[in-house]
């Protein structure tokens, strides 16, 4: 059996450096990559300080400014706030909007229109504390027996504390929560208990 004799040995060749091989590539040091990489975290750390003062700024700018500067109620302490009588109005009941509006139904042919709503500051006492508005007079005892056989409670706008603003209290009546699609979202719990029944 004969042998094959052996290729002669190829002259070792230095290749160019536009087509050198990605070997040869990696295990040069890159002397680039240490600026690019301080470059980029000094970047980084730059961004990061922008969005950190921005949300900051952002803060400190909505707590300082009030919606009811702005023309709007966004709050329920802007409510709080309005109601009549606002210390007595949340130790008693609760702050509310009161709309005053007026509908007109037309039969033939069939039409609805509602007037422009007024709205005002009230608050609605809870049916617990009626008290407060038989001791000053202003809900007899006659008007009190009418509501409570209705199961409503009482609502007013304008001041009880001071009688010369002429306080308008009225008995309402308490929409059944499972009628609010803003509590059924999917989501958003549902009425505590003892929203039930104020």
């Amino acid at each position: 059996m004969r042998r094959r004799p052996k290729a002669p040995p190829r002259p070792q060749s230095r290749p160019s450096d536009d087509y050198s091989s990605f070997s040869e590539r990696s295990e040069r040091p890159d002397r680039s990559g240490g600026l690019a990489s301080v470059f980029n975290t000094a970047t980084m750390a730059v961004l990061v300080a922008a969005l950190v003062v921005g949300i900051g700024l952002g803060m400190f700018f909505g707590s300082t400014t009030t919606s009811s500067d702005l023309g709007s109620v966004a709050t329920r302490y802007d409510i709080d706030r309005s109601a009549p009588d606002p210390e007595l109005c949340v130790q008693y009941g609760a702050s509310a909007m009161a709309v005053d509006l007026r509908a007109f139904l037309t039969l033939n042919p069939f039409n609805v229109y509602v007037s422009q709503p007024r709205m005002q500051p009230g608050c609605v006492i809870r049916s617990s504390n009626w008290s407060i508005l038989q001791s000053r007079n202003l809900v007899n005892s006659q008007e009190a027996n009418q509501c409570r056989d209705r199961m409503n409670t009482f609502a007013y706008t304008g001041s009880i504390e001071n009688q010369a603003s002429e306080p308008r209290i009225d008995c309402v009546y308490q929409n059944d929560a499972a009628g609010n699609l803003f509590l059924r979202q999917p989501g958003v719990g549902g009425a505590p208990p003892e929203a039930q029944r104020f």
